[in-house]
């Protein structure tokens, strides 16, 4: 088994799986990307690269929602690691915006699908690697701040995040005899090209619109990589990224009542 541990990051072609890849990629860790999105990958790897670290990263095409297609790409992955897998982080996500009732049965079981499913097949697909480098192997789920209170005009959205809560705390639990660690990182708006997107396919409003209106904050990537580094070798189970998400988080808990009036305040759905 080789001894430079070994990360492999779903999503890895932008955003957050990007930010992650390279923070990781520069202290020296062999890195693995999976994605749909081939040429996003091929661009994270560059940039890897060009920091210095070439030939430390790989890249899988696959689709999270394919349960076989994980197997495929962490046995690909472990081989071109020299034999390990340190760490999986369960990190490929897209948002739903919009009421309830304006989402399509195609939109809702896409969003389920990639960030409920897709989860819980990472998760099933990484447990036999990483027993092979416990103790001290990690799963890291993306959760949300949208997993801290339910988020109007985000119901499907917030489903999924709470959903990816629930599930780093039941495998938290059911790991530990393993001796594999299970965290979740929970950040708020995130400046990444995810949020220039358009929430559903009703609206041409982006995300970022939308965010910028409703004066909140949108926190640079690189704190979630960061972030994503202190909970891999920490012991916080849940870890808030960002403003936004360490104010719901203390509001739900201190001050639910006050919570509830100020989402019910600002309850224009994103994509309205």
């Amino acid at each position: 088994m080789s001894t430079r541990k070994a990360i492999f990051i779903t999503g890895g072609g932008s955003g957050i799986g990007r930010a992650i890849a390279e923070y990781f990629a520069g202290r020296g860790w062999f890195v693995g990307l999976g994605d749909v999105d081939a040429a996003g990958m091929q661009e994270t790897q560059a940039r890897i690269g060009d920091a210095g670290h070439g030939g430390f990263s790989f890249a899988h095409r696959f689709d999270v929602r394919d349960r076989a297609a994980w197997d495929t790409a962490l046995s690909a992955f472990s081989t071109a690691a020299g034999g390990r897998i340190d760490v999986v982080a369960n990190n490929a996500g897209i948002p739903l915006g919009g009421a309830l009732d304006t989402n399509t049965t195609e939109e809702i079981e896409r969003c389920l699908d990639i960030n409920l499913k897709g989860v819980l097949f990472g998760a099933q697909a990484a447990l036999p690697h990483l027993k092979k480098t416990a103790p001290g192997s990690c799963l890291l789920n993306t959760a949300s701040a949208a997993g801290l209170y339910g988020t109007s005009g985000a119901s499907v959205y917030s489903a999924t995040k709470f959903g990816v809560r629930a599930i780093t705390e039941a495998l938290d639990a059911e790991w530990a005899e393993h001796g594999v660690k299970v965290r979740d990182l929970m950040p708020g708006f995130i400046d990444t090209p995810l949020i220039d997107k358009t929430p559903n396919q009703a609206t041409n409003e982006s995300i970022r619109t939308r965010v910028i209106e409703g004066g909140l904050e949108i926190t640079p990537v690189l704190e979630v990589a960061q972030a994503a580094w202190d909970a891999v070798h920490g012991e916080r189970l849940h870890t808030l990224v960002g403003k936004t998400a360490r104010r719901a988080a203390f509001a739900s808990r201190w001050m639910p009542g006050r919570m509830r009036k100020r989402a019910r305040a600002s309850s224009r759905p994103l994509g309205h």
